[in-house]
């Protein structure tokens, strides 16, 4: 569930395409030298179905970096190299447009009625990552994940660890039972002590969770919004100026029609949507791969005490958790360089 409605992809039918996962398994990487810079971007065949990858870095020998998007329909493609350009020197850094959303979605245009479920997505995370290997020549890949792609990227490490050298993540979700009570306890008591009396009509309106309306959560996420907003620094503004071949109206449309079809996937027209399945503690809480976590104080909608405890919980060769001051669930700077300080001190002597 990213922190704001993200506009701008670009319909890909005069992109390149890059070498299908399945074709690529049968060929050398890409990789000639280990000095060779990479930038590239197109469809590779994921689950089926063409999917949208970007790979960009200075040096083929760099640690992969694959960053898994939140929404779940919201890439962060358009806005990679704003935000995690800087990184390119150190790092391979991986965008992917999941099943359902942006240049995916645009590509693939899934009918109302086509479901989305955790299991899929986390079978084509892994197959992403496993592409990713082939690709560029490397035994494993540094996997990110916050908020919904905190879910799918847990998902994936349970699934095949011997894939990944570290999970790093943030706004780390926990449960459905667990996470949207918390969020929805915390603003209904900070609108009590602030007398914000719109917001607790709204909420009292809207009852506690479960919901069986899908506005609910829409609801919800507004005034988390709004409180979050008043404790944490924004983002930058100039992050969310699109790349320019992702900033057309074809772009935008897609986008957005990607992410109200993801949103309605995660949440279920009747509260039976893939939010309603999520129980990470039940997949087990012993990890194969080091596990780092960052969250923001302002978090309201993956409150600081549900995450810190799933931590605690864990069992991993390494883990920390850093508590992140002026952050909520929205990334800001103080996030993004919190998470490139991690990859450079804690992960990337494990890739080296």
């Amino acid at each position: 569930m990213h922190s704001r409605i993200l506009v701008g992809l670009l319909s890909a039918a005069f992109l390149s395409v890059l070498p299908s996962a399945g074709a690529l398994a049968q060929t050398s990487n890409v990789c000639t030298s280990p000095a060779q810079k990479l930038d590239e971007k197109g469809f590779v065949e994921i689950g089926g179905i063409p999917q949208w990858v970007t790979i960009k870095g200075e040096r083929c020998d760099n640690p992969i970096v694959l960053i898994v998007h939140g929404g779940p329909g919201n890439p962060m493609s358009p806005f990679s190299d704003v935000i995690y350009g800087g990184w390119e020197k150190d790092y391979t850094v991986v965008q992917w447009d999941q099943r359902g959303a942006g240049m995916t979605w645009g590509k693939n245009r899934p009918s109302e009625d086509t479901p989305l479920t955790i299991d899929q997505m986390r079978d084509d995370g892994v197959d992403v990552a496993r592409y990713l290997t082939q690709h560029l020549g490397q035994r494993k890949v540094i996997l990110l994940g916050g908020s919904w792609s905190s879910i799918l990227a847990v998902h994936m490490i349970k699934a095949e660890p011997d894939l990944f050298y570290a999970y790093l993540g943030w706004a780390q979700m926990v449960s459905y039972r667990d996470n949207l009570p918390a969020t929805y306890t915390r603003l209904l008591d900070m609108a009590r002590l602030a007398g914000d009396q719109d917001s607790i009509t709204k909420l009292e309106g809207i009852g506690a969770p479960p919901w069986t309306n899908p506005r609910n959560f829409g609801i919800l996420r507004r005034i988390d919004r709004k409180y979050e907003g008043l404790a944490t620094d924004p983002a930058p503004a100039h992050w969310w100026q699109r790349a320019p071949d992702y900033a057309t109206p074809q772009a935008q449309e897609d986008y957005t029609a990607g992410e109200d079809y993801s949103y309605i996937q995660f949440v279920g027209w009747k509260g039976d949507g893939m939010f309603s399945q999520v129980d990470l503690p039940a997949l087990g809480t012993e990890f194969k791969v080091p596990v780092f976590l960052l969250q923001g104080e302002a978090d309201y909608l993956t409150v600081p005490e549900i995450s810190r405890g799933y931590f605690d919980s864990l069992m991993a060769p390494v883990k920390a958790f850093v508590l992140l001051p002026r952050t909520g669930h929205d990334p800001n700077s103080i996030m993004v360089d919190a998470k490139l300080k991690l990859l450079n001190e804690k992960i990337r002597p494990l890739a080296d």
